[in-house]
């Protein structure tokens, strides 16, 4: 049997050729793709083991690493068949430029997604605020979107154009953050012993910072209230625990002291016809 199979390869040189050739290619292919998955996983491993790579570029570099082999892997696999792949690349070319026309928005996306990678104005875990469009956690930075987790838990996603296209505002990316809160005295309480008594909360308080020095200091004149702002600065990890804080504090502070929480006062004038009247 073996004989007769020599003997019909022998005659037939042409399907000794394809076939040799298509087991080569089908070698290539599964070769090629086994190790874009391998240097994919690579890089990821490698980015999340390395404290000073930004784990918002790991998503990216992985897929364009991966795809980026698995296309010269497809590429050699034409050429084994003979195929010209100059042509293949005009081809692609052209039909790149098409579809680079009808997937305009698409694009815009990509490279959006690319610049907010080498610009960095937000990274993974970072709480940033889109202008208009959302706030929320950053969890990845992909090739077309950028995902989000709310406060409340809640998962979104938005192109990285609109990301791009728009302010953005990043709330965790200073080690410290400033907090004004504003307490409201009555007209006629001793403003200035109000005024002392939130500076020694102020300067009391284990989450504020010394350095910038806290202050309080007399803000703006309402029609039965005079707003005073408590100025202070905390590590952005303890932001909302100190403004929850100091919120509970400041009201029991000057009640103790005797200066009640002043409430909304609207006096009302009789007019002289009103007064006939009656």
């Amino acid at each position: 049997m073996v004989e007769k199979l020599k003997a019909w390869m022998v005659e037939f040189p042409a399907v000794e050729a394809i076939a040799l050739n298509l087991v080569i290619a089908l070698l290539i292919l599964i070769i090629g793709w086994w190790l874009s998955s391998m240097a994919g996983r690579a890089i990821e491993r490698l980015a999340k083991s390395s404290p000073r790579i930004d784990p918002t570029i790991v998503p990216m570099s992985k897929s364009v690493t991966v795809w980026t082999i698995r296309i010269f892997v497809l590429v050699a696999v034409l050429a084994r068949f003979g195929v010209q792949t100059a042509s293949i690349i005009a081809v692609l070319g052209a039909a790149g430029l098409a579809i680079g026309l009808a997937l305009q928005g698409t694009l815009q996306n990509i490279a959006a997604g690319i610049m907010l990678l080498m610009l960095r104005p937000l990274r993974a875990g970072e709480f940033v605020s889109v202008v208009g469009k959302g706030d929320g956690t950053v969890q990845e930075v992909g090739l077309f979107l950028t995902r989000f987790v709310q406060v409340d838990g809640i998962h979104f996603s938005l192109p990285n154009s609109l990301i791009w296209g728009n302010p953005i505002i990043n709330y965790s990316r200073n080690a410290t953050r400033r907090l004004d809160i504003g307490v409201g005295v009555r007209y006629g309480d001793d403003l200035d012993r109000a005024i002392d008594l939130l500076k020694e909360l102020l300067d009391g308080h284990d989450k504020v910072l010394k350095d910038p020095a806290p202050e309080v200091m007399a803000m703006e004149y309402k029609d039965s209230v005079i707003t005073v702002n408590m100025r202070a600065w905390a590590t952005a990890d303890d932001f909302w625990a100190l403004r929850h804080d100091l919120y509970r504090q400041a009201v029991q502070v000057l009640n103790r002291a005797g200066l009640q929480t002043p409430v909304p006062v609207r006096e009302i004038l009789k007019s002289p016809v009103s007064e006939k009247a009656a």
